[in-house]
């Protein structure tokens, strides 16, 4: 039996969990963040999104040119924006609801 080559790790993983639309990844930035952010490509949230598009640059690497790797670099940050725009929104809502003092 043949060695694995440790660089073809990611042909072993199989996930049927979500599927972004083909040809997402070669959308513009705010495209990219916009649908990764929705609920029926990333049902779990954003954060799915982040690791779909993490998972994407990573698997391209030295294949992706230089603009495209920008792209795909703005709209993780994009992205991330939203992850944490949220997380922030609930955090208020959260704090503005349990701050209030009791009565006796």
């Amino acid at each position: 039996m043949a060695a694995r080559n440790p660089k073809r790790w990611v042909a072993t993983v199989k996930t049927d969990s979500t599927h972004p639309p083909k040809g997402l990844f070669t959308k513009d930035a705010s495209t990219i963040a916009r649908v990764l952010a929705s609920k029926r490509v990333s049902p779990k949230g954003p954060g799915s999104g982040m690791r779909m598009l993490t998972y994407y640059i990573n698997r391209g690497g030295k294949g992706l040119s230089r603009s495209r790797q920008a792209e795909l670099q703005r709209a993780k940050s994009l992205l991330s924006k939203r992850i944490h725009g949220a997380a922030s929104s609930r955090s208020k809502r959260s704090n503005a609801s349990g701050s209030k003092k009791r009565s006796r």
